[in-house]
């Protein structure tokens, strides 16, 4: 599925319990095969995890500023939806 978002920042290669630069929303792509990544709150809290069915499959998150993201073999950035 194609969707359209407005670029924010770098683009982080395997982020791992990372805030994405306390980014609200943030556009995360397998790079490699199936992939299951994971949202954590500040406490290190478990909040919830999404599914990438293969390479090249991407999802925005939208989280709070001081969640984390990681993300085995893949990328994230901080996006914006588009309105």
């Amino acid at each position: 599925m194609s969707h359209t978002i407005k670029v924010k920042g770098s683009v982080i290669n395997n982020p791992d319990d990372n805030n994405i630069g306390k980014a609200h929303f943030v556009h995360c792509v397998a790079t490699g095969g199936t992939q299951t990544g994971v949202v954590k709150n500040s406490g290190g809290d478990t909040l919830g995890q999404f599914y990438l069915h293969a390479a090249g499959d991407s999802i925005v998150i939208e989280k709070t500023t001081t969640d984390t993201i990681t993300l085995a073999d893949g990328h994230a950035s901080a996006c914006a939806p588009r309105s």
